[in-house]
């Protein structure tokens, strides 16, 4: 049985990586999907994903840094599919850097800070009050394990996704039992495209403390096609080294696939060998 069947489900940031994943995923169980995205062109590459396995979906534009453009955002998904039962602000960049990057890293700085913080909380603010007034919502806040604990190279990074918890713990205390909140902490996962926006690659050092060599090592080889030992990429085996994008993507559809009356609050999907210290 999918509690997903007919469920309206926002997704920002469906052009691509975790977001087109839990597009095409929650598509497959039943629900209706209003795909947003500032890159339309790959954002039209989710939706036919979609469309042509025969599920229901469309596109909608969105800069998550514009409250207007999050506003009619939610209104597509109103005046297509009757209202939004599950809101997914996904969108998100990661600008790894220390302190003393601040001459390169100031703009990416601030564009982290527009959509990790403030385009979670324009996403909270435009669709509010269409859950109110349903009387039910679901409201699902990508935040990481750089929230866990302050370390060196993700000083602005960290805090925008610190931020992201305290929105989203403050909803859940305010609207209980008329919206659910769901926070995500994905760990390190190299499938998806957040690696781009690293600013100093030397900065990754926060997440890995001790780990930092060998792990590093071990994913260059993994990169290159050519481990040293097969079990680092076999996600049957206690030794899986990265986690693949769909492993977490698929424990997001879970979080939203439950009854009205369950939430699943927090979720932290990690591969069993990885190296990660937060």
């Amino acid at each position: 049985m999918s509690h997903l069947e007919g469920k309206v489900v926002v997704v920002t940031g469906a052009a691509s990586g975790f977001g087109r994943l839990v597009s095409e995923m929650s598509a497959a169980r039943g629900a209706q999907i209003v795909c947003a995205d500032i890159n339309e062109p790959a954002l039209e590459s989710t939706v036919s994903s979609i469309t042509d396995n025969n599920g229901s979906a469309v596109a909608q534009p969105a800069d998550v840094t514009r409250i207007e453009s999050m506003q009619a955002l939610v209104q597509r998904a109103v005046d297509t599919y009757g209202g939004v039962d599950v809101f997914i602000n996904n969108a998100g960049i990661m600008p790894l850097a220390f302190y003393a990057d601040h001459a390169d890293a100031a703009s990416a700085w601030d564009r982290c800070i527009d959509i990790n913080i403030k385009g979670v909380l324009n996403g909270i603010m435009a669709v509010y009050d269409q859950m109110i007034s349903q009387g039910r919502g679901h409201v699902v806040n990508l935040s990481s394990i750089y929230s866990n604990f302050p370390v060196a190279g993700a000083g602005v990074y960290g805090a925008s996704k610190a931020a992201v918890n305290v929105l989203s713990e403050s909803l859940r205390v305010e609207s209980q039992g008329r919206i659910k909140v769901t926070v995500v902490r994905p760990t390190g996962v190299p499938g998806t495209n957040l690696g781009a926006g690293v600013v100093n690659q030397e900065a990754i050092v926060g997440i890995l403390g001790q780990n930092a060599a060998d792990y590093g090592e071990k994913m260059f080889a993994i990169a290159e096609g050519s481990p040293a030992n097969p079990k680092w990429v076999d996600d049957e085996n206690i030794e899986y080294a990265a986690l693949a994008p769909e492993h977490l993507a698929a424990q997001i559809v879970h979080a939203i696939d439950q009854p009205w009356g369950v939430t699943i609050g927090d979720i932290t999907v990690r591969a069993a060998g990885e190296g990660y210290i937060l």
